[in-house]
């Protein structure tokens, strides 16, 4: 094989490979964001004061970039952008992460994690519901994404309502010198009823970020206002219904830390480097990488922390990802019949307008 040929084949694996590449990365980095979070809650660090924080460190990484990358093609504020910009931060950033949070405070990394790969399959369903999506089930995408939905949900059924055999022996040390951690039947409620809210909220917030999309195309501005307004949002909402300044103190370097990972990985780097993939391969690639988190996440929680992994995690976790990709599998082919129905249609045009010319002529 000629030089010239080996490297074009080099170049043309590595454009491949670079977007599997940075999802992998994205994901690993999520999955140690979500253990940080968790210790840090555990060792007592504020859940609005860590929200707060997050969302003001996003702004700051993101605001330059958007200044610089859109400063040309950036549309002027107006009240009706201002308006879905403020429900955009309220559902998507300040009550979502506000719920999720309180449900990793209330049970596990890998339960939480897992509870939120219904998140696809319930946006699915309220888009389905605002006639925003289509459900045809005499066709194949159609059945399997009926399929995917009700395979999901029945996998949500059993992370909340079934606990089963301990999988994992307790033991070892868990920050505090104690053995593996178990949470109750009342934590895993508690838990179950704010994990299903934040994803409610955050399917809500995709209804809410495609009108936003459209008011408001430039899409690094509208994410660094975003967090901007929602930092104003948890800061008012701290201020509202806690006095004193004591829960603003980050007194360990982990919540410092923290905060810092989670403001400028998981929602600046992050957001950048999602939407590069999500450009490059289209967002149904990247919600496919949506269970690796949760594989992390569970290997880290079960060998690092010893927390204690039941049956019903397990089987319920299984039963969520395989509804995710029913769900994946049934709109590539929706999107795939599409595409034919255009290139069908374009052809019949075009047809069409050759048999006028010749009729002219």
């Amino acid at each position: 094989m000629a030089p010239g040929m080996l490297l074009c084949g080099c170049r043309g694996w590595w454009r491949r490979g670079r977007v599997v590449a940075m999802m992998l990365a994205i994901d690993a980095a999520f999955a140690v964001m979500n253990i940080m979070i968790k210790k840090a809650l555990d060792a007592g660090t504020d859940r609005l004061a860590l929200i707060t924080f997050r969302q003001l460190v996003a702004a700051v990484v993101l605001l330059p970039v958007a200044h610089f990358r859109e400063r040309k093609m950036r549309p002027k504020l107006t009240k009706s952008i201002c308006l879905h910009l403020f429900f955009s931060a309220a559902l998507g950033a300040a009550l979502t992460q506000y719920l999720f949070l309180v449900g990793l405070q209330y049970t596990s990394a890998t339960f939480a994690c897992a509870f939120a790969n219904i998140l696809p399959v319930l946006t699915f369903l309220m888009a389905l519901l605002f006639r925003l999506e289509t459900l045809n089930l005499k066709q194949a995408a159609g059945i399997l994404k009926a399929v995917g939905a009700v395979v999901c949900v029945a996998g949500a059924l059993v992370l909340s309502l079934y606990k089963g055999a301990t999988l994992t022996a307790a033991g070892g040390d868990n920050g505090g010198g104690g053995a593996g951690v178990s949470y109750s039947s009342r934590q895993r409620a508690t838990a179950t009823c704010t994990l299903f809210a934040a994803c409610l909220c955050y399917a809500s917030w995709f209804l809410v970020q495609s009108k936003v999309g459209q008011k408001y195309p430039a899409i690094y501005s509208g994410a660094a206002l975003t967090f901007l307004i929602s930092f104003l949002q948890a800061a008012a909402l701290s201020l509202a219904l806690q006095r004193g300044f004591s829960m603003w103190l980050l007194k360990s370097k982990l919540a410092i830390a923290t905060v810092l990972y989670s403001g400028v990985v998981g929602s600046g780097v992050g957001f950048l480097a999602m939407s590069w993939c999500v450009e490059q391969r289209g967002p149904l690639f990247a919600s496919a990488f949506t269970p690796l988190t949760q594989i992390l996440v569970a290997v880290i929680d079960t060998s690092l922390l010893h927390t204690q992994l039941y049956l019903g995690s397990v089987l319920g976790s299984a039963l969520v990802i395989a509804g995710l990709y029913f769900l994946l599998w049934g709109k590539s082919k929706d999107g795939d019949q599409t595409h034919k129905c255009e290139a069908n249609s374009k052809e019949s045009n075009e047809e069409e307008n050759k048999q006028q010319q010749q009729q002219t002529v």
